[in-house]
């Protein structure tokens, strides 16, 4: 064995002792730090008479006049709908993230702390998507899903998607509502029982979000030239969708609007736009970063109204 093969063998030899070391820490914090949706939240609690369900700034058509022209009552429903909607859209989400994590652990040693991990997250995961049901239930609207071309796209994902494309797909539809939730946590107009949901998720969601972003990077360090343009492509197509995704038309109907003119509204609303950017600042920031934005995704990227 020459000193290159030998270095190479200690660099994967690093790389794998800190990724369990890793997953050692995740694993205690998920020992320690845990909820269970049906036990710590009272379902039973009604909506508070007044409270928003959503910021009024984050509404999809605040400033414009459409928005002008609804009564406090029906703003106040429109925020609602369209909080379940990011709901349904974060229930579909951890849906496709079940089989990314799936295709990590069937791939993996389960006597590693790394596969012991993936585990652990795969439950907190559904135990969150059951809370955003709740939730959903809870508020008395429908449960609004991505169009089925989208629906048929997230099931194409865990077959295309690998190594840092796979780990920056899981972190946009994590860390985008994660953005969100970390506003309205403290926000007093808000509904206390939607706080409440805000902040179980992301203490739990920290750890996946750390979890994701340390493998994102070990990944991204190793990635060839060649297959650079792969992971750049599929991640701009993939954070279009999902910033798409969050609102569905549908969601106008609640207060009387046409689905299809208010949704153009909102497309073309700047504070819409702005508020889009805000949930994905953090996550466009590590993505850019570690390398992977850039051509040829920058279409969809600037599409998405992530980047401007």
């Amino acid at each position: 064995m020459n000193q290159e093969q030998v270095a190479d063998r200690k660099r994967v030899g690093d790389q794998v002792a800190d990724r369990e070391r890793t997953a050692e820490r995740l694993l205690r914090s998920t020992a320690a730090r845990s909820y269970d949706p049906e036990v710590d939240i009272n379902w039973s609690a009604p909506p508070v008479p007044g409270k928003a369900f959503l910021p009024e700034h984050r509404c999809s058509l605040y400033g414009t006049v459409l928005y002008d022209r609804l009564s406090p009552q029906q703003r106040r429903e429109l925020g609602k709908h369209e909080a379940a909607s990011v709901a349904g859209t974060g229930i579909w989400l951890e849906f496709v993230l079940l089989r990314l994590l799936a295709k990590v652990a069937y791939a993996g040693d389960p006597a590693s702390r790394h596969v012991q991990y993936a585990l652990a997250e795969m439950a907190e995961e559904c135990r969150h998507s059951t809370m955003f049901a709740r939730l959903i239930e809870w508020m008395g609207t429908p449960c609004y899903r991505p169009s089925r071309l989208v629906q048929n796209l997230g099931r194409l994902l865990p077959t295309v998607a690998y190594g840092p494309a796979m780990w920056g797909a899981i972190l946009i539809g994590e860390e985008l509502t994660d953005r969100y939730q970390r506003e309205m946590v403290t926000d007093e107009s808000v509904q206390p029982l939607i706080r409440m949901v805000n902040r179980i998720h992301i203490l739990e969601e920290a750890r996946h979000i750390g979890f994701a972003r340390a493998e994102l990077a070990r990944g991204a360090a190793r990635l060839s030239r060649a297959e650079l343009p792969y992971h750049r492509a599929l991640l701009g197509r993939t954070a279009y969708i999902v910033a798409r995704s969050l609102i569905s038309p549908e969601v106008y109907r609640s207060v009387g609007l046409d689905p299809g003119y208010a949704h153009r509204v909102a497309l073309a609303n700047p504070a819409h736009q702005e508020t889009i950017r805000f949930g994905g600042e953090k996550i466009v920031a590590f993505l850019t970063e570690t390398g992977l934005v850039g051509a040829p995704g920058m279409y969809w990227w600037r599409r998405s109204y992530l980047l401007p």
